[in-house]
């Protein structure tokens, strides 16, 4: 059965009430016509249930737009989504990405996360090439998509929306790398889910790294919305020499202010007796929040991003394959996922809208029972990073 506009209805009878589906929900391929975004494609998504959201085609498939009842939970940059092969991700400082940087969901990755990093590129086995540079967390989020399908698909009485596309991460004498990304959701439901898998399609072993950069913004942002996760420890903070300069905490969000500093976080996570680790973002006042579900046998990392300087207000969730201390670290440590010739990993994420005070409640309690987080705004970081189990290099030490 389909739950839709407060029934649950049987296909037929749906099918009974329209001449066509689209009356109610499901995907459509459109494009820009105009701006910084003039002839990219864009899959819009509505289940009816008032979830609506957009995935950038040409972008990586990433999630620009969410909303819920005609209100926005996703963060919308200053750039717009101009077309990736516009930026260059090395320039600037290794901050080249900040000229397109927008939307609810920018996926990092597929070799390179985090920081401008210049690392060894032995593994490639190519003379001329002896070191690789990377711009802010890596290239896959400016890359098109060759768009293998979309539509909407019926299960007996229940009806999937759906898209599908790979995008083809590559070089000669380097990396050559494929993410195959599905989008699902359901007709009159509020979550989001996503499954990608990442191929080596090359014969060099390739470094691998990957996170989901999960984008809030106002009105689900807003003074005193609350993180709820089942934080065991915090592990860093970027800002720890000034731990308490700006009053504001890693559990309560504040109101926009100019100037702001960004503030960064790693949280240890405990997980669920299934693997799953929901994290959720709550506003009390509307009866509105985000969870954000991974599973720490795939992201064992999660980062938190508060960026709450006034015409940029943002709160990133950001689970991730590796610790924050980047590329090199995870090379020193024997933590870098090296991907043999055809090997495959696989991620996963659920994005789920808390519509109401039940919604709430359900989520806060199913998070509390995994793990009690730090009461105290500004925990002490611990300076202690799990080891992360990675993947050896063939032949490597």
């Amino acid at each position: 059965m389909t739950d839709l506009f407060g029934r649950s209805r049987t296909r037929a009878e749906l099918s009974a009430l329209t001449g066509d589906l689209s009356a109610f929900g499901g995907v459509r391929l459109l494009s820009f016509g105009d701006g910084a975004e003039r002839g990219q494609r864009m899959l819009e998504f509505r289940t009816g249930s008032g979830l609506r959201f957009t995935v950038m085609v040409d972008r990586g498939m990433d999630i620009a737009e969410v909303e819920h009842k005609g209100r926005a939970i996703g963060w919308q940059g200053p750039t717009g989504y101009p077309a990736g092969a516009a930026i260059q991700p090395e320039a600037e400082d290794g901050l080249g990405i900040m000229r397109g940087f927008s939307g609810f969901l920018v996926t990092c990755g597929l070799d390179h996360i985090l920081g401008d990093a210049t690392v060894d590129a032995a593994s490639y086995d190519y003379p001329r090439r002896d070191r690789v540079h990377h711009g802010l967390h890596g290239r896959v989020s400016l890359l098109p998509a060759r768009l293998t399908g979309y539509g909407e698909r019926w299960d007996g009485d229940t009806c999937t929306l759906w898209a599908e596309g790979e995008i083809r991460q590559a070089a000669n004498f380097a990396e050559h790398l494929r993410l195959v990304r599905r989008i699902e959701a359901e007709l009159g439901g509020d979550e989001i889910r996503i499954t990608d898998r990442v191929t080596n399609a090359g014969f060099a072993v390739t470094p691998h790294m990957f996170f989901y950069h999960v984008n809030l913004g106002h009105p689900l942002l807003d003074d005193g919305a609350r993180l709820v996760a089942p934080v065991d420890q915090v592990i860093w903070a970027s800002h720890s020499d000034r731990y308490n300069a700006q009053g504001v905490g890693y559990d309560v969000a504040c109101a926009p202010r100019a100037p702001f500093t960004e503030q960064v976080w790693e949280h240890d996570m405990a997980a669920a007796a299934d693997g799953a680790v929901p994290v959720a973002l709550i506003n009390d006042r509307l009866g509105l929040g985000l969870q954000v579900e991974t599973r720490k046998d795939e992201l064992p990392c999660c980062y938190q991003w508060q960026n709450f300087r006034s015409g940029a207000y943002a709160l990133g969730i950001e689970p991730s394959t590796h610790h924050v201390t980047g590329n090199a670290a995870a090379r020193e440590r024997g933590e870098m996922i090296w991907l043999d010739p055809l090997e495959e990993r696989s991620y996963s994420a659920r994005f789920t809208i808390l519509d109401g005070a039940e919604a709430i409640v359900g989520a806060t309690d199913r998070i509390a029972a995994i793990a009690a987080q730090p009461a105290t705004p500004f925990p002490q970081p611990t300076g202690t990073f799990p080891q992360l189990t990675g993947k050896g290099r063939r032949g490597a030490a």
